[in-house]
């Protein structure tokens, strides 16, 4: 086994023994860990585009994703039900205002903070919207992006022999993605009948249709963080945990996948 293998096992395995106890648990430590991530996964974007994030425009775009993240009127009661989304649309607002008072801001320099907010800010609050809900959904989303994680490297590594989008991530085949989703149906077919509450309020085959969506839109939440690295020329969005690269190299396809699952009715 190589170093940098054992690298990536070990800090892998302390991640996960770190994340899935707060996922487990809940509640507001779970919360704000997400919130956390989310800051983070905020602060890497705008590294990525050479922005620094100790400025009040990066502390109000990382902000911004915390808001968005969080179910703000569980805490702060005064606030209406879309509490966090309100606030969220304060903040762009103050963004969007720093063109008018600054001489060298413009639209185009605003749009990149709010549109990097938004797209972690909205995944990651279906996140905690999921686990409100119950647990076994948000282990559904971690058991069908892991199914098609090891199911596309595994299939693709052998069979890959047509590349899926070369000019984006040239590794991936279409074998290989393929080979996750059908990875990934089978690993959901088994947890729901372990725990068969998870397909609520829908039946078992609509869960295995659902699958099929879910796994290739978390391959297509890869692929967007890939095409963003590359237009500014990264390996990797950061160094969060070593080994692994950064937030959003680990949470890209939960991004996407929360939402849909959301937008499908689970939660």
């Amino acid at each position: 086994m190589s170093k940098d293998l054992q690298k990536r096992l070990i800090f892998g395995g302390i991640a996960l023994a770190i994340f899935i106890p707060l996922v487990m648990m809940g509640g507001v430590a779970f919360q704000i860990g997400v919130g956390l991530l989310a800051m983070l996964a905020v602060h890497e974007l705008l590294q990525m585009k050479g922005l620094p994030t100790a400025t009040l425009e990066g502390g109000l775009a990382m902000l911004a994703a915390f808001v968005l993240t969080l179910p703000l009127e569980n805490y702060l009661k005064f606030l209406p039900v879309d509490g966090n989304v309100v606030a969220y649309g304060l903040i762009v607002f103050v963004l969007l205002g720093a063109t008018v008072l600054g001489s060298s801001y413009n639209f185009e320099d605003a749009a990149y903070p709010i549109a990097s907010s938004f797209y972690v800010g909205l995944g990651f609050n279906a996140l905690i919207d999921a686990r409100l809900v119950n647990v076994d959904k948000v282990l559904l989303a971690l058991f069908i992006v892991w199914a098609t994680d090891s199911g596309a490297y595994l299939v693709g590594t052998r069979y890959g022999r047509r590349k899926l989008l070369p000019k984006v991530s040239p590794n991936k085949t279409v074998e290989g993605s393929l080979g996750g989703i059908a990875s990934a149906v089978v690993v959901s077919a088994i947890f729901m009948i372990v725990r068969p509450q998870v397909a609520t309020p829908h039946s078992f085959l609509t869960i295995l249709l659902l699958t099929v969506i879910f796994s290739i839109a978390g391959q297509f939440g890869d692929l967007v963080e890939s095409a963003i690295k590359r237009h500014f020329g990264v390996k990797d969005s950061g160094k969060f945990i070593p080994g692994h690269g950064g937030v959003l190299d680990r949470f890209d396809s939960l991004l996407f996948v929360f939402p849909i699952m959301h937008f499908f009715g689970l939660f």
